[in-house]
């Protein structure tokens, strides 16, 4: 049986409620990067509750982690003494 806290007791689709504890941020901020289409979701019902894709969430957030690595790396060789390069060449020093 599943256990009370687990992914799967919440099925395939979260309310804004559900992935704003999964991200451990409001409801209010989940709802505002559904709005600004950076968190894809979808409106159902007749009241159009939003709803976001499990598989959509882990997705965002392993997107996320990839643009902090990459912002990390661009940071880093921001500051590393790099020579510049020209035609597979190094020039001056």
């Amino acid at each position: 049986m599943n256990e009370p806290d687990s992914p799967d007791r919440l099925g395939r689709f979260l309310t804004l409620a559900d992935t704003a504890e999964v991200l451990n941020v409001s409801a209010r901020q989940v709802y505002a990067l559904v709005r600004s289409g950076e968190l894809p979701a979808i409106k159902v019902g007749a009241s159009g509750h939003w709803r976001i894709e499990r598989d959509v969430l882990e997705s965002y957030i392993d997107a996320k982690y990839e643009e902090s690595r990459r912002l990390s790396l661009w940071n880093q060789s921001d500051v590393a003494p790099l020579p510049e390069l020209s035609d597979g060449r190094i020039i001056g020093r």
